[in-house]
């Protein structure tokens, strides 16, 4: 199949997903594979378990793409219906799949070790349509399947992350590699913090002018910075590299007042690079975000290199006893200022030991508010022995928003004061 933008549509099903108690991770995750092999996914819908609403979703989503990937609804249980209904859809007959049904027997003897015979609903997992070619899945019992309907591609897998992301690497993308050949998708990212989309967008007019009608420049706001991207979508990667490579040092140079780095990675990456380049060690002393910016630097690989630990000091005899926070402190300004904030870095530099810290202290919400220091009022330093750097956010959103978004600003506090110190 040769098409000039090879397209894709993702329908999840399942009305967990519907009622916010299941998180859907595999869209995004089966978006980025076909990214990256050339396919450009056009739409992504979530649909309950119900007949009408899956056949109406195939229906409208085959119209306007070449692939549609479906992943839910395959299990066991009454309310798994995507396999008769998918059935049913493309005109066939459901018979049983030996080849499946020992690989099922298999995982229950010797992998799950399951005593007794198998029940009949686990049998019927080996049932398929046989109008699908079936895509084996090597740490489950819901085979993928793909079927073909005028000129397009419909591929169904298990909803379980683990065996889409096998059946997605190991079965899907290869065979697409092999039979269709599809654009070049590039893409060239950068990362700005101290202004918003419309202060970018200004700054940034006379470029998104010049740009070439291959290229697109998309904003993506997030925990108060902004990641710009370079798309490139077209017949030739050569073209979209050059493309890219000759606009991108124009993109960062318009944006050099902002800008944090010209990678695509996280700050939690980024700071954990240079530490451990620069040989030095941090830790973090957090009052109202309870160890989340210590959760999110050691969420890196190999963290334990440059991050020494932290004081998680919620209660203000912690911040006493542990970072030597002065009493007189708590007493005349209260834990949430700059003093007490600026207390917590130097006692964490000596209890700790570490060459840079960061704290945090603030009011969260909903509760805890005062007349002068409203939900939202947030200190935050970074430090080491030489410089301490302080900053207030006053943020205005709920709490889980508000802890988000003050941990990355501590982390990109720090990351100014690892710019600019030498110690």
């Amino acid at each position: 199949m040769l098409t000039a933008i090879t397209t894709a549509s993702i329908i999840t099903i399942g009305d967990e997903l519907l009622i916010g108690q299941t998180v859907d991770t595999n869209s995004a995750f089966i978006a980025q594979e076909l990214n990256q092999i050339g396919i450009w996914v056009r739409r992504r819908v979530a649909v309950g378990d119900r007949y009408e609403d899956i056949r109406q979703a195939l229906d409208e989503e085959s119209r306007s793409a070449d692939l549609i990937l479906i992943t839910g609804g395959l299990g066991p249980t009454s309310d798994d219906i995507t396999k008769p209904l998918l059935c049913e859809y493309f005109g066939g007959k459901l018979v049983r799949n030996e080849s499946v049904l020992k690989h099922i027997e298999y995982l229950f003897k010797e992998v799950y070790r399951r005593p007794g015979p198998l029940l009949d609903r686990n049998i019927r997992q080996a049932d398929v349509p046989d109008v699908c070619e079936v895509l084996p899945n090597a740490i489950g019992t819901a085979p993928g399947m793909l079927f073909r309907k005028n000129g397009k591609l419909f591929i169904s897998l298990p909803g379980v992350p683990a065996e889409m992301k096998r059946l997605i690497t190991e079965q899907v993308i290869p065979r697409l590699v092999r039979e269709w050949t599809m654009a070049s998708i590039l893409h060239r990212t950068l990362l700005t913090a101290g202004a918003g989309e419309s202060i970018l967008a200004e700054a940034l007019t006379e470029f998104e002018a010049s740009l070439s009608n291959s290229l697109k420049l998309a904003y993506l706001p997030k925990f108060g910075m902004v990641k710009l991207r370079l798309t490139y979508i077209g017949p030739s990667e050569l073209e979209g590299n050059a493309l890219i490579e000759e606009a991108f040092p124009r993109l960062a140079a318009a944006v050099k007042t902002w800008l944090v780095t010209e990678d695509d990675i996280n700050l939690e990456v980024l700071i954990g690079n240079w530490l451990r380049e620069h040989k030095k060690t941090m830790g973090t002393a957090e009052s109202c975000t309870g160890g989340s910016i210590a959760s999110l630097l050691t969420s890196v690989p190999g963290s334990s290199e440059y991050f020494i630990g932290s004081v998680v000091s919620y209660a203000n005899r912690i911040k006493v006893e542990l970072l030597d926070v002065q009493q007189e402190t708590l007493l005349t300004v209260g834990a949430v200022s700059e003093k007490a904030v600026t207390e917590m870095i130097q006692g964490g530099l000596k209890r700790l030991g570490t060459d840079f810290m960061v704290s945090v202290s603030g009011i969260l919400g909903p509760g805890g508010a005062t007349p002068e220091k409203p939900v939202g009022t947030i200190w935050i330093a970074a430090g080491s022995k030489t410089r301490i750097i302080t900053r207030k956010l006053n943020l205005r959103f709920d709490r889980a928003r508000n802890t988000v978004i003050t941990t990355h600003q501590c982390l990109l506090l720090l990351w100014e004061l690892l710019q600019t110190n030498e110690g």
